[in-house]
């Protein structure tokens, strides 16, 4: 959640800026509203309570000198005044939640670093890493290697299911183990701890991290339970430290962990129909780091440096992508989109997001640290390293042969 006091103080610059990410003008209207009724309740409290105080300094010069019925003439006019205080902390309590409730569906501001733009047209290359594959036959997309070698089952994966889930047999399950655990062994080599964690989590979890409220239908919900399935492990990492103290953060907390993650996709009908680029459910590594704020800038380069260098050690070619203002994530400050080459299509997909939240989240799911005395919010940082999925479908383009057979990287010799 953005900074609410930053917000009402310069609400026309933030909003400038919020409405770079598309955010509805309306709701930003309706907490600039919510601001406006606020303030004369807190300045008649505070009146109140300055009247309540200096009445009860009366009572007491009045019971040292004896004066008992001047002394209970005020007392009566100090509970009168008391019920008042407390019907109007009421009143504004009431207006808090209301804000509160809409203060959730605002996105997080962007860095002044972002570029401005619509869409991902707009986004900004940084860098290519590596040099796309060149081929003397017509390549195949992966959808058409993985039947003809009896990888991937469609048919069978909408027979459990529905479509756009899908049944890995043979090499494909073993190079899809494979990769999970190559994966999660770069991160540790990266000074990431490995971490395991629930797939389901409560609507508190998903709160925190900022899926919940705006992005509810594309949740899985478990029904007449206030329980949802993971659409990625950033969910469950972040909130580790949820309503949390974190004691000791000289050094960031790095971690990573291996999931499946579960999305209806509802915004994205009709693309990626054909294959395994856009599922249900599909696993995923992911990277979650927590630092304080002077830290997370350089903590935001390693991640990003991480996932490019796996990639590099697969021998995929990748680019780096600064993305724009209105191609940026909710809850995300900036985000390097990592995007690697995939023959068929002549073109780089992603597959990988980095982003650093600043202390959105941390305020969301209250993840605080000790500087000194006082308590400060965190600063958290999510990527993945890598779509497994994803990075199989480039393996398998990237790596085919004229015969339809596929290459395997050397780095994933051992883990097969």
């Amino acid at each position: 959640m953005i900074d609410l006091k930053l917000l009402e103080n310069d609400f026309e610059n933030i909003k400038e800026k919020l409405l770079l990410k598309k955010v509805d003008e309306n709701l930003l209207q309706e907490v600039k509203t919510f601001f406006e009724m606020q303030r004369p309740l807190k300045k008649s409290i505070e009146d109140l309570q300055a009247k309540r105080n200096s009445l009860s300094k009366e009572i007491g010069n009045y019971m040292r000198n004896k004066e008992i019925d001047k002394a209970n003439e005020i007392k009566k006019e100090v509970e009168e005044i008391k019920k008042e205080i407390a019907s109007l902390e009421n009143e504004l309590n009431e207006l808090n939640e209301k804000l509160y409730s809409k203060a959730l569906m605002i996105p997080n501001i962007p860095d002044s670093d972002v570029p401005v733009g619509e869409d991902e047209d707009d986004n900004v290359e940084i860098a290519k890493i590596g040099t796309p594959p060149s081929f003397d036959f017509e390549v195949k997309p992966h959808y058409e290697i993985g039947v003809n070698l009896d990888w991937l089952d469609f048919e069978r994966g909408v027979k459990l299911a529905k479509s756009r889930f899908t049944v890995f047999k043979k090499d494909a399950a073993r190079l899809e183990r494979a990769l999970i655990n190559y994966m999660l062994d770069f991160n540790r080599s990266r000074g990431f701890e490995e971490v395991y964690v629930p797939f389901i989590v409560n609507k508190e979890t998903m709160t925190g991290t900022g899926q919940l409220p705006k992005f509810e239908e594309d949740l899985f919900k478990i029904d007449s339970e206030e329980l949802y399935l993971i659409p990625t492990a950033e969910v469950p990492l972040t909130n580790l430290f949820r309503d949390e103290i974190v004691k000791d953060l000289d050094e960031p907390i790095k971690m990573t962990a291996y999931t499946p993650c579960f999305r209806k996709e509802a915004g994205a009908h009709g693309r990626d129909t054909r294959g395994i680029i856009r599922q249900h459910q599909f696993d995923k590594v992911e990277m979650v780091c927590i630092s304080k704020p002077e830290d997370s800038d350089k903590v935001f380069d390693e991640m990003v440096e991480c996932a490019s260098d796996l990639l590099t050690s697969l021998g995929l070619a990748h680019r780096l992508v600064n993305l724009c203002t209105g191609d940026l994530g909710f809850s995300a400050a900036k985000t390097i989109d990592l995007e690697v080459w995939i023959p068929s299509q002549n073109k780089y997909r992603e597959i990988s997001s980095v982003s650093n939240v600043r202390d959105f989240q941390a305020r969301r799911a209250k993840i605080r640290y000790k500087d000194g005395k006082k308590n400060r919010l965190v600063h958290t940082l999510n990527g993945s390293s890598l779509a497994v999925g994803r990075t199989l479908v480039a393996i398998m383009e990237n790596y085919q042969k004229a015969n339809g057979e596929i290459e395997i990287p050397e780095v994933l010799h051992k883990y097969l």
